[in-house]
């Protein structure tokens, strides 16, 4: 017999609190909480690998494993739920060594190469290493061997690097709602990829990136364009010019060691410069153009019986997502460019002109907070006369590695 609609929404409103014990210690939990909830809830720590907040939990893992008293058992904390009377001991001797030879087993098949990975010192599994004092092999197994799949403008994949633990497939079929990748194969066998395991770029991948945020390893990451950039910088013949969006100045400061949250707009324009780019540019201005252009668009499809909605067009990531997804809404995104395209059409044809330079020989570069402005730069929409509006593009991560290189 099936509960109807007015019987479950009462059963969501009904919330009955009750303790449980854990490390010796009552902690409040309600109906419906996992260990894990009420663990984190109580300013404790238990380590985790595929587990992301607000989705579906999977226990894949297993690093969040604590230890049930009364049964004696081993459970997942992320996927199990919490009982009136349980008695929970997050840091036994057994809790803690099935951890360590989970890590061990993970580090078996990893690739050895810490030292020239991108995210040496911010890898998950390299802190989790550390935190379980993992410092010899004592296991040891076949080493991945895949491809690196660089198909993609935006996203470089590394599966030799990829430890399984979903928040990828997750992330991208449950929060973005595009399913462009998924587990392939089974048991030892078993990788993540795209279908039929073909590049990136033949999938529906829409380049926001949010993978790549939600990756513990070096398996997904943004595509770089240092040596690029710094090849123009060094060629006596290129006006190297940078523009950067509002956010970048707001959200770096941490990371240079400053107040989280502080503008450093003053002292970016001089780190800008004493690396070498020769003319510096707000894509603010280029936020107002795009503004002032999509409003007289929206004006004249009102005027001219167009079709409506208008919907913006400044996001790249959104663009790909309709145009994979909802190609019968592409009549309804403006026709402008974004603020990074618009600002970097300008320089290569105002700002030129102006400056007596020929649009080849400036090298523009933009620093962006989203990868999908470096798919966005390639595209053959934003190329006029083979010389593209944007040359490359950084996110804000890649600026503080670029900017410590000086």
């Amino acid at each position: 017999m099936y509960a109807n609609s007015t019987q479950l929404s009462f059963l969501n409103i009904i919330k009955m609190d009750f303790t449980i014990n854990i490390n010796n210690k009552n902690c409040k939990a309600q109906t419906g909480d996992t260990i894990l909830e009420v663990i984190n809830r109580n300013g404790l720590k238990v380590p985790t690998l595929c587990h992301l907040k607000d989705t579906m939990p999977t226990g894949a893992c297993r690093m969040c494993v604590v230890e049930d008293v009364n049964s004696g058992k081993l459970i997942t904390s992320c996927s199990f739920p919490a009982n009136p009377g349980m008695r929970i001991n997050t840091h036994s001797q057994r809790v803690v060594e099935s951890r360590k030879t989970i890590i061990e087993l993970l580090l078996s098949n990893h690739p050895d190469d810490c030292l020239y990975c991108v995210r040496n010192k911010n890898c998950e599994l390299q802190d989790l290493s550390e935190e379980h004092h993992v410092r010899e092999r004592r296991i040891s197994g076949r080493k991945n061997r895949e491809k690196l799949d660089l198909s993609s403008a935006s996203i470089v994949r590394d599966p030799e690097k990829c430890i399984l633990c979903g928040r990828c497939v997750t992330t991208c079929e449950d929060v973005m709602g595009v399913a462009c990748i998924d587990f392939i194969n089974r048991g030892n066998k078993a990788i993540i990829g795209t279908s039929f395991n073909e590049g990136l770029n033949t999938s529906s991948c829409i380049n926001c990136g949010q993978c790549i945020m939600v990756c513990p390893t070096g398996a997904l990451t943004e595509k770089n364009h240092f040596a690029e950039i710094q090849q123009a910088i060094e060629d006596p013949t290129k006006r190297v010019v940078v523009q950067y969006a509002p956010s970048i100045s707001v959200s770096m400061a941490e990371e240079l060691g400053m107040e989280a949250g502080k503008d450093i707009n003053g002292i970016l324009n001089a780190a800008l410069r004493k690396v070498g780019f020769d003319n510096i540019f707000d894509s603010s201005f280029s936020a107002d153009l795009t503004i002032m252009e999509e409003s007289a668009e929206l004006v004249s499809r009102i005027q001219n019986g167009g079709r409506l909605p208008l919907i913006t067009s400044c996001c790249p990531g959104w663009v790909k997502y309709a145009e994979e997804f909802y190609p019968e809404l592409i009549s309804n995104l403006s026709s402008c460019k974004s603020p990074q395209q618009m600002l970097g059409a300008i320089i290569k044809s105002y700002y030129a002109e102006k400056e007596g330079l020929n649009p080849e020989d400036i090298y523009s570069v933009s620093i962006m907070p989203c990868t999908a402005k470096k798919f966005e730069a390639q595209r053959e929409e934003m190329t006029q006369a083979g010389i593209s509006d944007v040359d490359a593009v950084l996110t804000t991560r890649e600026l503080t590695k670029f900017l410590k290189l000086y």
